[in-house]
């Protein structure tokens, strides 16, 4: 005798409930939209990985974004303008109109040809000092943590040495020997003098690297030391090298901007720290003329802002830990707003 099977009788209010439940469930769209998951474009699977992250990566493409829009004023800007940024173009205090877009200054100059011009001399030596001093720190820093002993504690000497070395007082320092700092020696001070912090935050996390199981396995193996500082050290390095470049990079531009504000610098360099202090001698704001202070001062506030943003991008992308507490954060508010439990977390 055959078994029969018997099966549960189907109802409508069977079908109801799952035409409910099937109408309720997001679709993947819905789901990838309210989770912030954007589709890969197809052209990012030609790049690198570590590349094509940080190209769909709003905050670091954003950032990328304004300090190429920066570079490219101050190297096409003074093509697009007929007049000598240190020669008089028009009348004083002139608002800005067709014929001088920024307006010009209280000595005639044109707002727009300084501004382009004082962009070249600014972003290099700021990129420059931010550059070098990360450089310098990051050299150091890895050397310091990794080959331990002597050459840790020499190298450790040195880094609190110019920690307790203040930069811009060593800048007013030397103003005053050579009455006018020019910006090159304004960027080669802040480069020797603000490689301190990256130095000690690299030599800390190549302290920790050195006893990780990649590190020793590549030493069992008889790698080379230079190769396993480049190799197996140094990616893991990244973001806080960024962070250094970025730390510097600003503090270089401000530190700048603020000397030759005061009248320690060169002016008769054009600057946007010039433009600044010559905008101040000349009351700008209490003659009405805004145009002449606001133009560089945005510019420097721009050029911070973009730093950061890449800076932020740069961290998203190569701290796990960073990116993962994001995603969990988006899933709790995911599962709340469904009357899930998010406790799983």
């Amino acid at each position: 005798m055959s078994d029969i099977t018997q099966t549960k009788p189907f109802s409508l209010t069977d079908a109801l409930d799952r035409e409910a439940l099937a109408s309720a469930a997001p679709s993947q769209a819905e789901l990838m939209q309210e989770l912030r998951v954007r589709p890969k474009p197809g052209w990012t699977s030609r790049l690198p990985p570590s590349l094509a992250a940080f190209v769909t990566n709003p905050k670091g493409m954003a950032g990328v974004i304004l300090l190429l829009a920066l570079v490219l004023f101050s190297v096409l800007g003074p093509m697009m303008s007929d007049y000598n940024p240190n020669r008089r173009a028009g009348k004083p205090h002139v608002a800005p109109g067709y014929e001088h877009v920024l307006g010009t200054t209280r000595m005639g100059k044109d707002v727009f040809t300084q501004l382009a011009y004082g962009g070249r001399i600014s972003l290099t030596v700021g990129f420059g000092a931010g550059i070098a001093a990360a450089l310098i720190g990051l050299a150091i820093g890895i050397s310091a943590g990794y080959f331990g002993g002597r050459v840790d504690d020499v190298l450790t000497f040195f880094v609190n040495v110019i920690l307790v070395l203040p930069g811009l007082p060593l800048i007013i320092v030397i103003a005053t020997l050579v009455e006018q700092a020019s910006p090159l020696v304004i960027g080669v001070v802040l480069a020797l003098t603000g490689w301190g912090w990256p130095a000690r935050t690299i030599r800390t996390q190549t302290l920790t690297l050195r006893t990780r199981e990649f590190v020793l396995s590549a030493e069992l193996m008889g790698e080379k030391k230079w190769r396993i500082v480049l190799v197996e050290i140094f990616p893991n390095m990244l973001s806080f090298f960024m962070g250094g470049l970025v730390l510097g990079t600003i503090a270089a531009i401000l530190a700048e901007a603020a000397l030759e504000f005061i009248g320690l610098g060169d002016p008769n360099a054009v600057t946007w720290g010039t433009m600044l202090f010559w905008a101040q001698s000349n009351m700008a704001l209490q003659s009405g003329a805004w145009w002449e202070i606001w133009p560089p001062a945005i510019a420097i506030m721009i050029t911070g802002a973009a730093l950061v943003l890449v800076n932020f991008g740069v961290d998203e992308i190569t701290n796990p830990q960073l990116k993962a507490g994001r995603k969990i954060s988006l899933i709790r508010k995911f599962l709340k707003r469904r009357g899930r439990s998010a406790d799983v977390f």
